[in-house]
């Protein structure tokens, strides 16, 4: 499986257990130069923009630890832009969620991290 069908695979993951705890999915893989949303969902009046990460082995944290200050400055300026596209959604509470896979592709464990980090 190569990378890009192996994302998309956890995204799918992902994006099918945060809608079974009733978030609703407002827009996938929104790319801007910053680089790209995984998901941005809508938990009753929260916006949510949610980053999936797989890593098969945890020696260095894990798919969470691998999101570092640079990615939280990029995720951060392309929530950004999504809300400058997305004005009817401006004012919204936001925040970032992480859903981190690790372990074998074919049984990982799943660990969300709800309010990961912030605009600040």
């Amino acid at each position: 499986m190569n990378p890009r069908s192996s994302g998309a695979a956890f995204e799918e993951r992902a994006l099918a257990r945060l809608q079974r705890a009733g978030l609703r999915l407002l827009a996938r893989n929104f790319t801007t130069r910053y680089g790209e949303l995984d998901l941005v969902m809508q938990d009753a009046d929260t916006l949510v923009f949610v980053e999936v990460r797989y890593r098969r082995h945890g020696d260095f944290g894990g798919g969470a630890a691998s999101i570092g200050p640079a990615k939280r400055e990029r995720l951060i300026k392309a929530a950004q832009l999504f809300l400058q596209a997305q004005p009817q959604l401006a004012a919204s509470p936001c925040r970032f969620d992480v859903l981190a896979f690790d372990g074998e592709r074919d049984a990982p464990r799943c660990e969300w991290q709800r309010a990961a980090f912030d605009f600040n």
